[in-house]
């Protein structure tokens, strides 16, 4: 890096000598004007040869992510929202090798800080095709986890029920992922398929729980196999179909199949952006186990927004059903939001959200919910 600093402050320094001579070698009426211009063409050259000297670094550093704040109010309290921060860290090795991590950050109920490391993994390009993953990656499984969870992305500011922790749809994955794309006949087609630890079986009171997150071990021996395809018909509209397979258990169990499905769709259509998703996981039943019975979870969203252009204001209206095994724990929403772009990355909400669920809950009382979001 020492040597490409000098090496621009040469070629700078060797500029600035050539333009002054350029100006300063106004001839005199009758002066022999060959001899400037030779030595103008020669530093000139010299110019050249020397940036040519300068390359492109071999590595490059970046450092992106998200932060954001809030503000919710319903009839059993009001609370502002702490700052969340969620910084990714990216190390690229010329056109080969691409490392990334995300960190986020936030802040418990009691008031302790909490770090948590959301996914880290290598990304090896292979071509033009295909990228090699490897480490723990967002799930592939849909379109809501792997690419609009930031809070400057998700134009509302809450998820959709079920697709956040403890929903239905798995967060992340610990494996080996390869994902890409193509343009077969002019149209859009992406992939991802992977091979990872899979989920682990919690007994939580008597409910079993799936870890949507990813494991760093595997107790079962089993792996997880699923993944992806992305087709694009049409420029303005993509079709997802997602699945994974494989076996999971409670700790001193034997195994259960696990299987999730996913579709999901996004279209845009002039001035409005409709998109919606719906996943299924599912939990075989276990004679002798501790808790015995089969267990499906189920969640789905669509979704519509306008942009009021040339304003910076947006409509967002979203409908959305989570239904856990425990039928009687069912949760419906109806949200309804206002947003204003103060950039492209920066991103005001005011919404208010007309909930479902069990008499009596803090998932049955409606609430409003502010949310200030930036991307950096």
């Amino acid at each position: 890096m020492r040597k490409c600093n000098e090496a621009r402050r040469t070629i700078w320094g060797s500029a600035g000598l050539a333009a002054g001579i350029a100006l300063a070698a106004q001839p005199a009426i009758g002066a022999d004007t060959t001899s400037m211009q030779n030595q103008i063409d020669e530093l000139q050259r010299e110019v050249t040869s020397l940036k040519d000297t300068v390359k492109a670094p071999d590595s490059v550093v970046h450092l992106a992510g998200y932060g954001s704040a809030g503000f919710s109010s319903r009839k059993s309290d009001s609370t502002f929202q702490v700052f969340s921060f969620s910084p990714i860290f990216h190390y690229q090795y010329k056109d080969l090798m691409l490392m990334q991590a995300e960190l986020e950050m936030g802040y418990n109920e009691d008031g302790s800080t909490e770090t948590v490391l959301e996914y880290a993994s290598l990304n090896l390009i292979m071509n033009d095709h295909a990228v090699l993953v490897a480490g723990q990656f967002l799930s592939p499984i849909g379109q809501f986890r792997q690419n609009l969870h930031p809070a400057w992305i998700n134009k509302l500011p809450s998820k959709p029920l079920g697709f956040a922790d403890g929903g239905a749809a798995p967060l992340t994955e610990t494996g080996v992922e390869v994902r890409g794309g193509f343009t077969p006949g002019g149209h859009g087609l992406n992939y991802a398929l992977y091979v990872g630890n899979g989920p682990k079986l919690v007994d939580n009171a008597g409910e079993l729980e799936v870890e949507t997150e990813g494991n760093s071990s595997d107790a079962n021996k089993n792996k997880t196999v699923g993944g992806r395809i992305g087709y694009l018909p049409l420029h303005n509209l993509e079709i997802g179909v997602s699945a994974a397979a494989g076996k999971a258990n409670l700790p001193g169990e034997d195994n259960r199949n696990y299987r999730v499905y996913d579709v999901d769709f996004a279209f845009q259509p002039a001035v409005v952006e409709l998109r919606g998703e719906y996943v299924q996981t599912k939990v075989d039943s276990l004679a002798g186990s501790a808790i015995p019975d089969e267990h499906t979870w189920k969640a789905w969203y669509v979704q519509a927004s306008h942009k009021f252009a040339p304003s910076r204001w947006e409509a967002v209206l979203r409908y959305g059903k989570f239904t856990p095994p425990e039928k009687s724990q069912e949760l419906k929403q109806w949200a309804a939001g206002l947003n204003y772009l103060f950039a492209s990355n920066v991103i005001g909400k005011l919404s208010y959200e007309k909930n479902d669920g069990p008499v009596g809950s803090v998932d049955d009382e409606n609430r409003f919910v502010a949310q200030l979001a930036y991307g950096f």
